[in-house]
């Protein structure tokens, strides 16, 4: 093999790969990337049994031919070259060899054929969602999936389409976050369970472009993302889905509707008090005067009234305030609302359409603190 490309084209599809890399693996060749270079395309392609990914490298082929190399001294490599044109060559007996400028590497590499080819997808109609959409719906779902692997579905999201509405659903037992948009086009039904370790690698790999397109294939056992020159085929979690409708209630003794960001800093304040390990409440006391956030930890206390408006009745409450900022960080609303129904019942805040809805588990608390 031998192809040219330039080191920043590289070394963007490099990081590309690098997502679906083994870091602990009893497989080395697992530790590898592929470079392909075939019917005038140069791949990068990497696959760690649960996420696979193909990126398209820009360059000119010179000679066709295929190598596994570690990713790792690969991308360390590539990343510390001058910026300039990266020339790489193989030969039979799988040794690479890179040059730009005046350095040169020789490395020992293995046989493509070593290494586990990408389950072949039938690409039928795709699900097509904007680049920006699909990004952004990760980022504002995605924070409250559970890292706990003893239960799996909890480890992922629910993707669910029904004609046009593309709705997004993650949990962690002790909140919920749903969102949904509506796309361009009608779509059969589905319902799948999407790795939340998927969608964390996808997310960085978008670009956000509002102009550009993702076309994603669903099969039983595999989804697969197409965008930008680049694939990322994932396993889908096999299962079925929380039955969250049950959970959800358009039931409420009081509404608030406070400022989102002031919210947040006063939150944000709050917790500086609170040590990693402290389950401690943030205390919320709304009345029909005043809504005040109070907080009484080891470290310290604190108390700040916030501007509200208020339906309904008086109610104290107390929540994780990590629960309450990681919600509040990803709602782009300058107001928001907040749905209260009792001090042992979730909160919900939500817009009017329900296009983003977070139910937050309250903590029990002593009036006293």
């Amino acid at each position: 093999m031998h192809i040219i490309c330039h080191k920043t084209d590289l070394l963007n599809s490099v990081n590309i790969a690098l997502r679906a890399v083994s870091t602990k693996t009893t497989l080395p060749i697992l530790e590898c990337i592929v470079i392909e270079a075939m019917n005038d395309t140069i791949k990068l392609i990497s696959n760690n049994q649960e996420i696979g990914i193909e990126t398209i490298v820009k360059g000119n082929i010179v000679t066709p031919g295929s190598i596994a190399i570690s990713a790792k001294l690969f991308s360390e490599i590539i990343r510390k070259l001058p910026d300039n044109d990266v020339v790489f060559t193989t030969d039979e007996n799988n040794k690479a060899f890179i040059k730009c400028e005046k350095a040169k590497f020789n490395l020992s590499g293995r046989s493509h054929s070593e290494f586990p080819t990408l389950p072949e997808i039938e690409k039928g109609n795709p699900i097509r969602i904007s680049d920006f959409s699909l990004k952004e719906i990760i980022r504002q779902t995605v924070f409250s999936i559970s890292d706990n692997e003893s239960n799996k579905i909890m480890t992922g999201e629910l993707f669910e389409l029904k004609g046009d509405i593309f709705k997004v659903v993650s949990l962690d037992g002790h909140r919920i976050s749903i969102r949904k948009i509506q796309l361009h086009d009608q779509y059969d039904d589905l319902s799948v369970i999407v790795p939340g370790k998927t969608l964390n690698e996808i997310s960085k790999i978008l670009s956000g472009d509002v102009d550009k397109m993702v076309n994603i294939y669903v099969t039983d056992k595999h989804i697969l993302f197409s965008f930008d020159n680049t694939t990322v085929l994932s396993r889908l979690i096999e299962g079925t889905y929380y039955n969250i409708n049950q959970m959800l209630s358009n039931d409420y003794v009081t509404k608030v509707k406070v400022n989102n960001r002031e919210f947040l800093s006063c939150i944000d304040r709050a917790s500086l008090l609170i040590k990693e390990a402290d389950k401690t409440p943030i205390i919320i006391n709304i009345t029909d005067d005043n809504m005040e956030l109070k907080i009484n930890s080891t470290v310290g206390s604190m108390k700040e009234e916030i501007e509200f408006s208020k339906e309904g009745k008086d109610i104290m409450i107390g929540f994780n305030p990590k629960f309450l900022m990681d919600a509040l960080r990803v709602i782009d609303d300058e107001e928001i609302e907040i749905y209260l129904f009792n001090p042992k019942a979730p909160c919900f805040i939500k817009d009017k359409d329900e296009n983003y809805i977070y139910l937050i588990l309250p903590i029990n608390f002593n009036v006293g603190e």
